[in-house]
């Protein structure tokens, strides 16, 4: 069996939110997904009895649910205890990447902007499919890999030009066009994957790096560099921000892209795909063709 490689350091990424909540979180962007969640799940038309939040760094998503009344009950589950936010929520203390829950036992299971963080996300998703029971449904939103491509782009410009070499700085996110298959690995019924991207605007680069202290977010990579960034170094970043991604008020742009991930757990009552051979209708009649039969010519 190979081994998972390690790219995010987990205990300095808890450590990190926790130190967040006591600087004053940052949650525009949780909020803006759990409110998208819950339009996703309301247009479901079901509700679900027991919910799993699975590590969203707040109760953003918990309180959504609980307000549409999509759920009976929530558990959020996450590396730090929390208290739950209502009456019909409550918390556990689980890793992402070892779920506690007993195959088949959850209806609905969601998370928001934590699945980013997880080194072996194909283990995660395998587990939670086996989690939810027949028909239950798994939703998540997670970072994508066109986030914060302009503080990477300045960032890497900067350390070449200041100490000779580029670093690790801004942590590598997951691709839209690999999650779709990661969920089918999984075992996962009806998977989809779509994206959604987000421009926010700044008075300068400095306050986009400060919003991302306040977010738990500042660079979690294992082999990130341990040594201080130089003021030197921050100056001209902070110059190539400002060349290169300011709109004509001097503002400068951030993008943030969210992968939206949803599928079901196998059941028998769910649409299946035809076996081949057994269509009643005629590709050719429905596009007004002839058809060609094999070993034919087409004519020219």
């Amino acid at each position: 069996m190979a081994e998972i490689p390690m790219v995010f350091d987990r205990a300095l990424i808890a450590a990190r939110q926790r130190r967040a909540m006591g600087l004053g979180p940052v949650t525009f962007l949780l909020d803006r997904v759990a409110e998208d969640l819950s339009d996703r799940l309301a247009a479901v038309a079901r509700r679900f009895e027991l919910a799993v939040d699975l590590g969203t760094p707040s109760g953003a998503v918990q309180r959504a649910l609980l307000d549409r009344n999509a759920v009976g009950r929530v558990i959020a589950a996450r590396r730090d205890r929390l208290a739950g936010n209502a009456d019909r929520s409550s918390a556990i203390v689980a890793d992402e990447e070892m779920l506690p829950f007993r195959d088949e036992a959850l209806d609905l299971v969601v998370s928001a902007l934590a699945l980013q963080f997880v080194n072996d996300l194909p283990g995660t998703l395998v587990q939670v499919r086996r989690a939810l029971k027949p028909d239950g449904l798994f939703l998540g939103a997670l970072i994508g890999g066109g986030t914060l491509a302009e503080l990477r782009q300045a960032f890497a410009l900067a350390e070449v030009e200041r100490d000779g070499g580029a670093s690790p700085r801004v942590a590598p996110f997951a691709d839209i066009r690999e999650m779709g298959a990661l969920l089918q690995r999984a075992g996962f019924a009806l998977p989809v994957a779509d994206i959604e991207r987000l421009t926010v605007r700044y008075d300068t680069p400095l306050g986009l790096m400060q919003d991302l202290r306040r977010m738990g977010a500042a660079n979690p990579l294992v082999e990130r560099h341990r040594r201080p960034l130089k003021r030197a170094t921050l100056r001209r970043l902070v110059e190539i921000y400002g060349e290169r991604f300011a709109d004509p008020d001097g503002r400068v742009r951030a993008t943030f892209e969210i992968i939206w991930l949803s599928g079901w757990a196998p059941h028998a009552s769910q649409q299946q795909p035809l076996r081949p051979g057994t269509a009643r209708a005629r590709l050719s009649d429905a596009l007004g063709t002839r058809e060609i039969s094999a070993g034919e010519k087409a004519g020219r």
